[in-house]
């Protein structure tokens, strides 16, 4: 029995390509899901969760505009619903821990307010001045020359910069911290939270292994 040429290619024209493409944007969208995690730990890591909700967006879109040929609706939603829970919900976690992390009876102080610019950076910053003797509530990381192991006396420095690859911090950027009541805390690059009194040094101090003299001083209650 013969075939018709004619009918054979009418046939093979009307067999359609089963295949279709994952969308890259659907399997950014989970990427972003992952990456976004440790934003439980450090919250502006949660930035990614937004580039996620942004990327499942998209690919709902190329999915929803190209079906024949663009496949991945199902984790398209899974990361739209992944990274849409990341920034409600450990959006929601942080600001929640932010607004009750300062112990009663003392007062939030961000470290940036003690640091001076590059040209006074020998000097106090007038904030200081009017938190001397004050119990206050500040953050920021133990600087390496402070030691190794659990340490009740140790440097802090503003931020992860000044600590590890800043070299020898400016004046204005370090706080001598001592720990009250036999303390110790670990020596890491973790944030410290610390609630204590200031003290400003009148007559700036010399530490050892530090090449600038300490404005600032800490008798630390409670570390976090």
């Amino acid at each position: 029995m013969s075939v018709d040429a004619g009918q054979l290619s009418a046939t093979d024209d009307s067999v359609e390509f089963p295949y279709r493409a994952i969308s890259p944007w659907a399997i950014m969208s989970i990427v972003f899901a992952f990456l976004a995690l440790v934003g439980i730990l450090w919250w502006p890591v949660l930035g990614m969760a937004a580039l996620g909700l942004a990327a499942s967006v998209l690919a709902l879109r190329m999915i929803g505009r190209y079906p024949d040929e663009y496949s991945g609706k199902l984790l398209a939603m899974i990361g739209l619903a992944v990274n849409g829970l990341m920034l409600a919900g450990v959006g929601s976690l942080h600001a929640y821990w932010y607004m009750t992390e300062v112990p009663d009876g003392y007062t939030r102080v961000h470290f940036y307010e003690l640091q001076q610019p590059e040209s006074e950076s020998d000097m106090p910053a007038d904030k200081a001045f009017e938190i001397d003797g004050e119990k206050v509530f500040l953050k920021g990381y133990i600087h390496p020359s402070s030691g190794s192991g659990m340490l009740r006396q140790f440097i802090l420095v503003p931020d992860l910069g000044t600590c590890c690859f800043g070299g020898q911090p400016v004046s204005s950027d370090m706080i001598e911290v001592t720990l009250k009541g036999g303390q110790t805390v670990r020596a890491g690059f973790l944030k410290q939270k610390l609630a204590g009194e200031f003290q400003l040094n009148r007559t700036p101090r010399e530490i050892a292994d530090f090449d600038n003299q300490v404005l600032y001083r800490m008798k630390v209650d409670q570390i976090r």
